[in-house]
């Protein structure tokens, strides 16, 4: 059973992939085929965003894509 976070940033990103999870590895699937994103050797960008309504946080993750292979 998991718990959920106490932080509300932290709390934020479970809930981000809790409901957009499935969609990102569904544009995944379609844009690259069947695999994952590696962690080894990620790389995350996060920059301010500056708009009128209010700042906004404006996260880049990148890593190699290693498409599924049978063995």
């Amino acid at each position: 059973m998991s718990r959920k976070p106490r932080d509300p940033l932290i709390n934020r990103f479970y809930k981000l992939i809790n409901v957009y999870g499935m969609t990102f590895k569904e544009l995944i699937h379609e844009e690259f085929g069947d695999g994952i994103m590696s962690v080894i050797g990620f790389r995350l960008n996060l920059e301010r965003e500056p708009i009128a309504a209010g700042d906004c946080v404006n996260i880049v993750m990148s890593r190699k894509f290693l498409p599924h292979t049978t063995y």
